[in-house]
């Protein structure tokens, strides 16, 4: 009762939001999801290009700071992953390998569908068959609309769930939020 109410309230911890659920990553079968760090706006220029940095949304200098202290807080408390898969979005590149907590791996299967809504059911479909069966723990980094389609959770920029793989898509066991 007192972590909803908290939740609810929005109280903060140093730098943290104090209803971080650190402890749903021991749960059997827990991996890591989560939204880019902070990129301002919303979508990307009509001249987009994914093999272009300069034609996207990017990351800002906060962002690049949020990034860099949620892989920091993550080694803090010895979680380790095996690999940090990411969509091809250089917001997205950007923030794995500021992470620094594993080796990236571009995978289509996280890149946005926020432009072509008609690609939902397919982009998740690969996203699932891409999570499923992995012996590895990996920490995934994408975007909303993919990681509500996955989880049927909204998430902030940096936000990061804590999820397994399940039937009908990934459960959510919690979350953790790196103040920007």
């Amino acid at each position: 009762m007192i972590k909803r109410i908290i939740l609810a309230l929005g109280l903060l911890w140093p730098g943290v939001l104090f209803a971080n659920d650190w402890d749903a990553l021991d749960e059997p079968g827990a991996f890591a999801i989560m939204r880019h760090a902070i990129a301002p706006g919303t979508g990307d220029p009509a001249n987009f290009d994914v093999a272009d940095c300069s034609t996207q949304r990017n990351l800002d200098e906060r962002g690049r700071e949020q990034a860099a202290r949620i892989g920091e807080a993550f080694r803090d408390r010895g979680h380790s992953f095996n690999v940090v898969l990411t969509s091809q979005w250089c917001r997205c590149r950007d923030t794995a390998t500021l992470l620094d907590l594993a080796p990236v791996e571009d995978n289509q299967a996280f890149n946005s569908f926020f432009q072509n809504r008609a690609m939902r059911d397919v982009q998740t479909r690969a996203a699932m068959d891409a999570l499923r069966g992995r012996d590895d723990r990996p920490f995934v980094v994408s975007h909303f609309v993919n990681i509500a389609a996955l989880t049927g959770q909204t998430t902030r920029s940096g936000e990061v769930l804590i999820v397994r793989v399940a039937e009908t898509g990934l459960e959510v066991l919690g979350s953790v939020m790196i103040d920007p």
